[in-house]
């Protein structure tokens, strides 16, 4: 038999030491726990009861505020339509109608949109096309009262109209100016989208100053991707204080439904409008005369020029004030009062000034830098077709 005495320190050593640790570290011998960590945060005592209306958690405090001004506008307009033409040219349909005068029906056509009460005086502002041309406008209050209301003006150009109702203990918004807007901030749009009632939906600035959308002749939008949908025209866009801060206009789709991308007049340049609208009926915008053409680098080229901003002359009205300056088609308006001239901020920048107003333009002609001072004008009323 063979000795293994030889073993038996160690194997002694060796329980001993695992004695030890099992009863230092109980856990060795535990089996592999997996621990989920979740962080949660318990509402301070000082405001369980109270409501959470300023963000980021909830927004209602600032609807609360907006959404009693924000009203329903149902227009309506009488139109004439002619009967089907192969009944029309029916000899036998046709002897009842002398002179074979084709037959016509009398069709009412409805539109729908909203608007936002400015002042308890009854002023409401909401988008022209909204109201244009028709017969008979109703406003519907949040509060569940109607009223009849009548037009004050029309501004086809920025696409905003003025309406007033008589009612009294009517609510109202505060504005805020828009210049202090920036890219980011929340926004809160509401309005009655597709007649299903007053509706507010949520989003952010996502662009501010947008222009050459071709849909007004004057254009500074907001974009923002908060929902807006056929009905939401005319309605408020809001701040998360419950300020307005734009009149919602228009969306971006290719079906018809909000994509992500709506714009909203600026409530500074609604200011503006509502206030002339209100006072003068018509808005008054400088103006001097002028049709003008972007100079863009392949002009400049054919121009022989290295100007890489301005505006070439296009063509000057007889008599406005461009005319009495000596401007004249072909030249290159390179400054306004020492600014840069830029096709489209520039038109906005001369449209801002009042009827009165001078203007100092530095143009280009034939090679040589000139100066003249331009006496602003008033812009003709733009004609409705």
């Amino acid at each position: 038999m063979r000795n293994f005495s030889f073993l038996g320190w160690p194997i002694v050593t060796g329980v001993l030491i695992a004695v030890i640790l099992l009863q230092f570290f109980p856990n060795l011998l535990a089996p592999p726990v997996t621990t989920v960590e979740i962080k949660e945060t318990q509402l301070p005592t000082n405001l369980i009861g109270q409501g959470l209306g300023n963000g980021p958690v909830s927004y209602s405090d600032a609807v609360q505020k907006a959404a009693p001004a924000v009203v329903n506008i149902y227009s309506s307009k009488k139109v004439e339509e002619k009967d089907n033409e192969a009944r029309a040219n029916d000899p036998l349909f046709r002897r009842f109608y002398e002179n074979g005068d084709q037959p016509q029906r009398q069709r009412v056509r409805s539109s729908l949109g909203s608007g936002v009460i400015i002042n308890s005086q009854g002023y409401i502002i909401t988008n022209n096309h909204v109201i244009a041309e028709a017969d008979s406008i109703i406003i519907a209050l949040h509060d569940g009262r109607e009223a009849e209301a009548s037009v004050i003006g029309m501004d086809p150009e920025t696409d905003l109209a003025i309406l007033k109702i008589k009612m009294n203990n009517l609510p109202t918004i505060t504005l805020s100016p828009s210049e202090n807007l920036r890219v980011g901030d929340v926004v809160l749009a509401i309005g009655n989208p597709f007649g299903v009632g007053q509706t507010v939906t949520m989003g952010i600035v996502s662009a501010t100053g947008r222009n050459r959308l071709g849909l007004n002749t004057y254009e500074d939008f907001l974009q923002t991707d908060a929902a807006i949908n056929p009905g939401n025209s005319g309605g408020a866009l809001i701040d998360a204080n419950g300020n307005l801060i734009g009149i919602n206009t228009a969306i971006f789709s290719k079906t018809g439904g909000s994509q992500g991308i709506g714009f909203a007049i600026p409530s500074s340049l609604a200011k503006k409008v509502m206030a002339d609208l209100i006072e003068h009926g018509r808005v008054i915008r400088g103006w001097l005369g002028i049709e003008g053409q972007e100079l863009t680098p392949s002009l400049a080229e054919s121009f022989d020029i290295e100007m890489t901003s301005g505006l070439i002359i296009a063509g000057v009205y007889r008599d406005s004030p461009a005319h009495k300056a000596g401007l004249q088609p072909g030249d290159i308006m390179v400054t306004l009062n020492g600014e840069p001239v830029d096709a489209y901020q520039s038109m906005l920048s001369v449209a801002d000034l009042n009827p009165g107003d001078t203007l100092v333009v530095e143009y280009m002609r034939t090679g040589k830098k000139l100066n003249a001072t331009v006496t602003v004008g008033e812009r003709p009323p733009t004609k409705l077709n």
